[in-house]
């Protein structure tokens, strides 16, 4: 869509998805959490995306635009790309609406998340898996728009899209008589940011609005230190819902007009935060869900005595990357730590090892090692959780006091992918 003047949400367009959704989508809870806010001295509430009919805002956006368009391009069908959320958006939309739907999504996509899009969807949905990324699906989605004429819906970077994920902003402030003073939301291409954020500015201009962005993949922060959107050559995949290379364009001009901060999270630290909500709360979220709480951390000074709400965009995690979740925790807390250790090869080398250089409460998680005994000394990998971040020290200073020379492969990055 072309769009002859900066263009900027209006309350009026707003208040006009907020109608359309009517009847279509749940209005989520706007919840106070006592944890977070005991933990932050805080009032946190918590926006719960996670419970809508599709598990994330997702389809606010889809349906909004979907059911706008013209009879004739109906009768077309529609496309998109998406990891995941926005194709559940999408084919939800489809089977109310009642029209055909193609779906592009990456082969790296979760399966809970391929499978959930074909149930939405049922048969009006095609689901189709190709490339490493989402901007691989994206351009095989435009591509396969110009060819069929199904029009492309856009995950994030369209006016109607974004004027129906700011229907979240519109709930929030309907929910509460308090007053708000910080808002979290988290980007990926920027869509919810830029409807919520243009609410809340026109709506609540006293609320400071701040974005938050896997630090893997911080394309909205990189776009503003660059002054215009950039797309970034590579990203962490990890946070899937969020893990964009490039914003959109509108999204980028109007996320400059509203937000205050970009906090960029660390992965693992994502991670901790999915399991403490699932362990304190019984509160289960994706990796992009879980962003918005995570950058509490990082503002934990401002935000004490304040009004606080945090989205929490959706929860549609597949269990088999617990394990994955887990690590990715332990490492970012300091718990879990790689070594390559060269261990003499003589008898009771191993033992001596185990007993004088592990702590009482150290653990070892992973071994590998293979005898050579043509060499002196065998390298071993190995992994130890510990009980504390501090006892790592020790830890290093026993293998050193007892001769075991070691390579810390933690912050090598390439060698820890190729490794563990």
């Amino acid at each position: 869509m072309i769009i002859s003047e900066k263009y900027f949400p209006k309350l009026q367009d707003i208040n006009r998805a907020k109608i359309t959704l009517n009847g279509i989508i749940l209005q989520t809870p706007l919840q106070k959490n006592l944890n977070l806010s005991d933990e932050f001295q805080a009032n946190v509430f918590l926006k719960r995306e996670d419970l809508q009919i599709v598990r994330s805002y997702k389809i606010r956006g889809a349906y909004n635009k979907i059911a706008q368009l013209p009879e004739s391009e109906l009768e077309k069908g529609v496309v998109c790309a998406s990891a995941g959320n926005h194709a559940q958006g999408v084919a939800y939309s489809c089977r109310l609406l009642g029209i055909d739907g193609k779906i592009y999504m990456p082969a790296t996509t979760p399966k809970q998340k391929i499978k959930q899009v074909k149930m939405f969807g049922k048969s009006h949905v095609e689901v189709v898996l190709i490339g490493d990324t989402y901007d691989d699906a994206h351009n095989m989605a435009l591509e396969d728009s110009k060819k069929t004429g199904m029009v492309f819906i856009h995950p994030f970077d369209d006016p109607q899209i974004i004027e129906g994920q700011a229907t979240v902003g519109l709930e929030i402030l309907q929910d509460t008589k308090e007053n708000i003073d910080y808002i979290f939301i988290p980007i990926g291409g920027g869509g919810l940011a830029a409807g919520v954020g243009a609410y809340f500015k026109q709506m609540s201009p006293q609320t400071k609005i701040i974005g938050v962005e896997p630090a893997g993949a911080p394309s909205m922060q990189k776009s503003f230190d660059a002054g215009k959107v950039v797309e970034l050559q590579k990203i962490d995949k990890f946070v899937d819902g969020a893990a964009v290379q490039k914003v959109g364009s509108l999204t980028y001009d109007v996320c400059r007009d509203v937000l205050s901060d970009i906090i960029p999270v660390p992965e693992g630290k994502i991670c901790t935060k999915i399991l403490e909500l699932y362990n304190q709360d019984a509160i289960v979220i994706e990796p992009a869900g879980a962003l918005s709480i995570a950058a509490l951390d990082f503002y934990k000074d401002q935000i004490k005595g304040k009004n606080v709400v945090c989205i929490v965009s959706g929860s549609n995690n597949d269990i088999t990357r617990t394990e994955e979740i887990k690590e990715r925790s332990m490492l970012y807390e300091g718990l879990k730590h790689y070594f390559i250790v060269r261990f003499p090869q003589r008898t009771g080398a191993l033992r001596t090892f185990v007993d004088v250089v592990l702590g009482p409460t150290d653990d070892i998680t992973h071994f590998e090692y293979s005898k050579k005994t043509n060499r002196e000394k065998g390298p071993a990998l190995i992994g130890i959780e510990v009980q504390k971040p501090e006892d790592y020290k020790g830890l290093v200073k026993r293998m050193e006091e007892n001769g075991f020379i070691y390579e810390y492969i933690n912050e090598k990055e390439d060698l820890f992918q190729l490794l563990i």
